[in-house]
């Protein structure tokens, strides 16, 4: 059960940059400064270099490129419904606003995040088991890689 809830956590992990395609219009892509890139950019950056490493089939990355498209979509909704809720607290701690309606607006805030992350352990899993044996190993390893840089990503981020 652990080794199967920790495998799931790799794949979320491994898919998010794919379920997550949501770059905002301040990233830039690689060889071009001026121009934003675009959200279905990134995700087809991202499919290419998980196909590339993963030894994906052609089927493979249809199948995953219109699963991360399909969720994107899914998760669309909630990402502006995040937005708003956003600027809503950010105005309340500027405004006049009980400790009681913040509450409010953070718990919503917590159910929307609770939705996305939902919305993306579903994509992350069936993406998992759409993959052989021998590219769950290497989405595992690629997970544990990513685990161990993390700390190091954490303390240059720190305050």
């Amino acid at each position: 059960m652990r080794h199967a809830l920790i495998r799931d956590a790799a794949v979320a992990a491994l898919a998010a940059g794919i379920v997550f395609a949501q770059a905002p219009a301040r990233n830039m892509p690689r060889g071009d400064t001026n121009a934003p890139e675009k959200p279905n950019d990134f995700m087809l950056r991202h499919l290419e270099h998980l196909a590339q490493v993963l030894n994906l089939t052609d089927s493979q990355k249809e199948q995953a490129r219109t699963l991360f498209e399909q969720t994107r979509q899914a998760a669309q909704p909630i990402r502006q419904e995040l937005r708003l809720n956003r600027e809503k607290l950010s105005a309340a701690a500027k405004g006049d606003t009980s400790e009681a309606d913040i509450q409010e607006l953070a718990n919503q805030q917590g159910h929307l995040l609770g939705r996305l992350v939902a919305i993306h352990t579903v994509a992350a899993s069936k993406f998992y088991h759409m993959l052989t044996p021998e590219q769950r190993v290497k989405a595992d390893q690629m997970h544990e890689d990513f685990r161990q840089r993390a700390p190091l990503r954490e303390r240059r981020s720190g305050p």
